[in-house]
This record gives structure tokens, C-alpha cells and sequence, in this order.
């Protein structure tokens, strides 16, 4: 939210915590709790999210581990924001600590997609009671205009960022476009990694920021990261340097057309598998060897959102909004090479349900030359190897279409019928599309 906020219009020369936001709440100021806290410059939020997808068809046949099923997955989440210059007089100095508790599973590997998550909620916090995403402090000087930031942070959640994505349900678009996290060391909620982060804002409307994290072995896997406390130095193994430039309009003769551009793309200096040669150059399909290692990938991104129409008898977060972007990462390592999508929210446009909205999404991902090769060499031996990815068949492409209406059920309630189709699942041609109905529910507890 902060990436996606314009400078205030007169912004000050000293440091100054800018003011943590205060969302609408189940519970809005519980015995007078929420204001006395924030009076003294301590912000505590706590929401649950759940996801239900249930497929409406069978699987391919002729795979015995694929089976027609429900899922339901979910998370509570806690973050607590300390504002130290009412604390303690450090001037513009606040910290940012964020737990989860996750729970449940997805349906989408039941019919043999392993590449988008039908409840993007799944994954990442290992089902425990608290897993801690991000803890860190940040540095607010001149007014806002600089940004710095450092501690066990997430990448995904400020690069390549956007609070539009979770408007939707499934993996490949919810949290952020997933070609944008293809490589094995980007961290994204909720993995969190030593970072350092500064952020500028040249004028108003326009910011540049770049950092250092440094890349972890397994930072998904359950044996170093399940409670996110495990702060082993001997994982890290390299650095990623992501650098994104930002264009934050707010259009309209009433201002009231907000619009965020972005473009960015990072480094990645630490051991990543080639995903077709092997040590000599050769295929390691064919020749059991191991594959190659690159010291250096890469990948970028273009991404924009744009409000077009605000609807005169809504508040102000009504509207239509329009979104798109394009992901392209290094085809030497990746699995996928690049994803595309548009997408569309238009909230309050039933004039007497103002908090109301209706999405779509469409997204399209193009899967890596060089996995598409192995797969051909691995399903053509006598017998048939086990793929890379779980693939039963050569992966290609996949396109993963979406649509819910969000229903604003009362104060800090929402819930969101949902409908997904799969064309391509795990972006193989031999298994059938597939379609899953469900519900996205979310409730800001405080």
C-alpha cells in the first residue's frame, strides 16, 4: 500500500512515520482497545482469509493418483506496526512484524496441476500455528520522499506489487502474477529473507526503489523454513538486486482515476539449475548428468492498473479498473518463460451495494524451451522417465480464466463466489480442462 500511494501533496522535510492504515474491522475499537493503542503509535491488525474450490469434472483418465475433489485452505493473520517516534522520539523509525497460521490444501494437484494453486492461500507457512512472514524496520526521511528499510523481509510484497491481485482467487494471478516468484530464491508471502530495501519518490507521482536481499536455500521448504524463525545464515548463497521504476497518476477532473505503472526486473547472483544441458552441454535427459549451474538469471516485468471510469454514486474506492502486464524471465533457468494477463474490478457499480465488486482475469503463461525439450526426452524413453514438475505430459502452455463477485456481507466481511477454469492444466495438452467453482471469504477481525 505504501509503493501504491502517492506523496501527500505538501510533504514535509523531516522524518515522519507515515500513518499505518486502519482497515474496516469485525471488531472496529474493542473496549477502546484499537484507539488507545494507536494513540501511542501501536497498530495491530488480525484477518482470516479462506478458500473453498470444488472441481465440477473428473480428471484425465488413465492417471490413478488423479482424483475429482474438494479443498479448502485458509490463514489468520497477524501484523503489528510500532510507530517509535510516539515511543521512544526516533523520528520517522516504525517496525513492521507479520505472522500467519495456515491450514488446509488445494484442489488443483488432485487433477494434475502442479504450476497454479486453486486457493492461493495454500502453501508457504507449513501448517503450523505461527509462522513469522516479515520483521523489520524502516526509516522514513524528508517527509516521505525517502524510504529505507532493512530485517527479514519479502520481496514480492514491494516489487512487482500490487494490492488489485488479491481481489482473485487463484494462484497464478492472487499475490502476484507466479512467473513473477519462478525462481527458487524470490521470496513472496509468506517466505521472508534478509533484506535491505530504499525507496525515492523524485516527485509526486513518480518513485524509484531498489535492493539486496540475499538468497536462501529451501526458503518454501518445510526442514529450514516451516516456522520462518530459522534464521541460519549458512542457507544464503547469493544476492538478488531488484530495481523497478513507478509512475502513480491520479487522473480524472476530480482526481479520482488512480493509475500505477510499473517496470522493473532484478539480478539473481546464486546456483540455479539450467533446465535442458548438463555440466558438458549435453541433454542431461540423455545423459544422467547433472544439469548446469548458472551463476547469473534474470528476470523483469511490466505491469499496469488503471481506474477508467468512478462511479458517481459509489465512495471513493468505486469503480472500474483495468489491469495487464507481462513477466519475462531468463529461458536458460526458468519454468515459465513469460505469463501475460488483463483483468478488470469494478466495485460499486450496483448503487445500492456501494462495497460490492465483479472481477475477471485471464492469464496465459508460456512454459520454458528448454523444459518443453526435457519433458519430450524424458516421456520418450523406453520406459518413460519421471518429468521435471510432476509432468505426465510435455508442458507447453497453460491459460487460467477467472470470475467471482465479491459480496460485501456486513462490516469487515466479505465473501466472494468464485468460478476458474483451467485450459491446459500443469500446461500439458493431454489433460482435459478443467473447472472448479468455490468461495474466496475474508474477515478483518480488528
Amino acid at each position: 500500500m505504501r509503493v501504491a500511494t502517492p506523496l501527500m501533496a505538501n510533504p514535509s522535510s523531516k522524518p515522519v512515520v507515515p500513518p499505518f492504515s486502519r482497515p474496516e474491522a469485525l471488531f472496529t475499537n474493542p473496549f477502546g482497545m484499537t484507539s488507545w493503542l494507536r494513540s501511542r503509535g501501536v497498530a495491530l491488525t488480525m484477518d482470516n482469509t479462506n478458500e473453498y474450490t470444488d472441481a465440477l469434472s473428473p480428471p484425465t483418465a488413465g492417471h490413478p493418483n488423479y482424483r475429482q475433489g474438494s479443498s479448502n485452505a485458509g490463514q489468520v493473520n497477524t501484523a503489528l506496526h510500532i510507530n517509535w517516534d510516539k515511543i521512544l522520539g526516533l523520528k520517522g523509525f516504525a517496525t513492521h512484524t507479520l505472522f500467519t497460521s495456515r491450514y488446509g490444501t488445494t484442489a488443483n494437484r488432485m487433477m494434475g496441476d502442479w504450476l497454479a494453486h486453486s486457493s492461493e492461500i495454500y502453501g508457504g507457512g507449513g501448517n503450523v500455528v505461527v509462522h513469522l512472514v516479515t520483521a523489520y524496520g524502516e526509516e522514513n526521511l524528508l517527509g516521505g520522499r525517502v524510504s529505507i528499510a532493512g530485517g527479514r523481509l519479502t520481496e514480492m510484497s514491494e516489487f512487482s506489487a500490487s494490492s488489485l491481485f488479491c481481489n482473485f482467487q487463484n494462484n497464478s494471478f492472487c499475490g502476484r502474477p507466479k512467473a513473477a516468484i519462478d525462481n527458487q530464491y524470490i521470496t513472496s508471502y509468506p517466505a521472508g529473507e534478509w533484506g535491505f530495501r530504499v525507496r525515492g519518490r523524485p516527485s509526486r507521482y513518480t518513485y524509484i526503489q531498489a535492493g539486496v536481499y540475499f538468497a536462501e536455500r529451501g526458503i518454501y521448504a518445510n526442514s529450514q523454513h516451516r516456522t520462518g524463525f530459522h534464521f541460519n545464515s549458512s542457507n544464503i548463497v547469493g544476492q538478488l538486486a531488484p530495481i523497478e521504476l513507478g509512475w502513480e497518476p491520479v487522473l480524472g477532473s476530480k482526481h479520482e482515476l488512480p493509475g500505477h505503472y510499473k517496470i522493473g526486473g532484478q539480478l539473481i547472483s546464486a546456483p540455479n539449475p539450467d533446465n535442458y544441458y548438463d555440466v558438458n552441454g549435453q541433454p542431461y535427459a540423455l545423459s544422467g548428468r547433472t544439469a548446469r549451474n548458472h551463476q547469473q538469471t534474470w528476470s523483469t516485468w511490466l505491469e499496469v492498473d488503471q481506474k477508467i471510469l468512478h462511479h458517481p454514486y459509489s465512495n471513493s474506492e468505486g469503480g472500474l479498473t483495468v489491469m495487464g502486464g507481462v513477466i519475462y524471465n531468463d529461458p536458460r533457468t526458468s519454468l515459465r518463460n513469460y505469463e501475460t494477463y488483463v483483468a478488470f474490478v469494478d466495485r460499486g457499480f450496483i448503487k445500492s451495494r456501494p462495497y460490492d465488486a465483479f472481477g475477471m482475469v485471464m492469464t496465459y503463461v508460456k512454459i520454458a524451451p528448454g523444459v518443453s525439450d526435457t519433458d519430450i526426452l524424458d516421456l520418450s524413453m523406453m520406459p518413460a522417465r519421471t518429468a521435471p514438475n510432476h509432468a505426465t505430459g510435455v508442458q507447453g502452455h497453460a491459460t487460467i480464466f477467472e470470475t467471482n463477485y465479491q459480496i460485501h456481507v456486513m462490516r469487515g466481511v466479505v465473501l466472494a463466489p468464485d468460478f476458474q477454469i483451467y485450459f491446459h492444466p500443469n500446461a500439458q495438452r493431454n489433460l482435459k480442462n478443467v473447472e472448479f467453482i468455490g468461495f474466496k471469504s475474508q474477515i478483518q477481525i480488528m
